[in-house]
């Protein structure tokens, strides 16, 4: 899951990584480099010759020129401590104070600008994430090559979680104030043909039963025959109420007569069905509309497909723009190498992602968490 987003980031991590240890290898170079000293037999010849010939040298003389000689050496070697612990000292000082510059980071942010786009991640998501890197970065102080990996991770990290945490409804909480009330928990699903929207519906009935509530579903896609069908074999399967009524019914009436069945029975919650549609097509999404005025949904989740990436972010601005959805899920999840949809969706129309659909049995959906998806791609 999420193969293809790990590469990119782990690519710009390591690139920016190499970049800057390679500017310390050059910079060690060209400070490494001593100046030459002064032979020693110079040295020790200039003072032979300052000695006049004609002078006696006299035992004294003699040990005066040893000592001297003797400091001469001490000198030579306290100097070539000192200018070799200088050396080192400019080294230390080029690695402590090396600074994360623009310079830097540009080449490489714009590749992986664009690696995210061909990876169909939102054009405003990869440009937030590539500027929150950057304002992450430069000015930084780095000691050595590690440093450079762990902040640059850890910058795409925090941009990674600040795309994705979206305020969102515990669904739990909602269910027990809507019992405090004696009503029902109504959620209207909606989104386009394809998508595995029945499926999902039937995927969260059993995963709402699981956790002691009582679903009905409301088979309020009157449009084709098949999708009362299909909607009613997944009911049927996992054991759980339907109502619907012929082709071409009153869709709202339907979902309608699935709230009045919910609060006669004490059931927990309404999952309304609705037919797929595309976000352009005006009769459709006016039903749809319609649904939404006689039921007053509590929750309106677009479901689409996590594999078509940007097409999905566009269908739930649409479906947002026409009903104000609240939460999307993703459908096949599981499959989505590129994770485009995923880390896009969310910041893109500020609605959160609630559940994700990893799989073809009723079991196989997860609940969305923004930290579940960073580890993902950074674990």
């Amino acid at each position: 899951m999420f193969e293809s987003l790990k590469k990119k980031f782990s690519g710009a991590i390591g690139k920016i990584s190499d970049k800057i240890s390679k500017e310390e290898e050059e910079a060690q170079k060209t400070d490494g480099t001593l100046t030459e000293k002064v032979p020693k037999e110079a040295i020790v010849e200039t003072e032979v010759n300052e000695i006049p010939p004609e002078e006696p040298v006299n035992q004294g003389t003699v040990k005066e020129k040893e000592t001297i000689k003797a400091n001469t050496e001490t000198i030579e070697e306290t100097e070539s401590v000192e200018s070799s612990e200088e050396d080192k000292s400019g080294l230390l000082s080029f690695i402590r104070h090396k600074t994360i510059s623009e310079k830097d980071l540009d080449d490489i942010l714009s590749e992986l600008e664009m690696a995210l786009l061909e990876g169909d991640v939102a054009l405003e998501v990869a440009e937030q994430i590539v500027n929150t890197v950057k304002q992450d970065l430069v000015g930084r102080k780095i000691k050595r090559r590690n440093d450079v990996t762990e902040f640059t991770k850890n910058a795409l990290k925090n941009a990674i979680s600040e795309i994705l945490n979206v305020d969102s409804q515990d669904i739990d909480d909602l269910i027990v104030e809507k019992r405090k009330q004696g009503e029902p928990l109504k959620i209207m699903f909606v989104g386009i043909n394809g998508t595995g929207k029945t499926t999902t519906i039937a995927k969260l009935a059993t995963y709402f039963i699981e956790k002691n509530y009582t679903p009905v579903i409301a088979a309020s896609d009157t449009f084709r025959a098949g999708a009362i069908e299909q909607i009613t074999h997944h009911a049927d399967k996992i054991g759980v109420k339907i109502i619907k009524h012929k082709k071409g019914s009153d869709p709202a009436a339907v979902a309608y007569d699935a709230v009045e069945h919910a609060k006669a029975q004490g059931k927990d919650l309404v999952l309304v069905d609705t037919a797929g549609r595309m976000q352009t097509n005006v009769n459709l999404m006016d039903e749809m509309k319609k649904i939404k005025r006689v039921i007053k949904p509590d929750l309106i989740i677009f479901v689409g497909d996590a594999l078509t990436g940007n097409d999905a972010v566009e269908q739930a601005r649409k479906f947002d723009e026409a009903v104000s959805i609240d939460g999307v899920i993703l459908t096949k999840a599981d499959a989505d190498a590129k994770g485009g949809a995923a880390l896009s969706i969310g910041y893109v129309i500020n609605k959160p992602i609630l559940f994700l659909g990893t799989g073809q049995s009723y079991s196989d959906i997860i609940e969305f968490h923004p930290n579940w998806m960073v580890e993902q791609v950074f674990g």
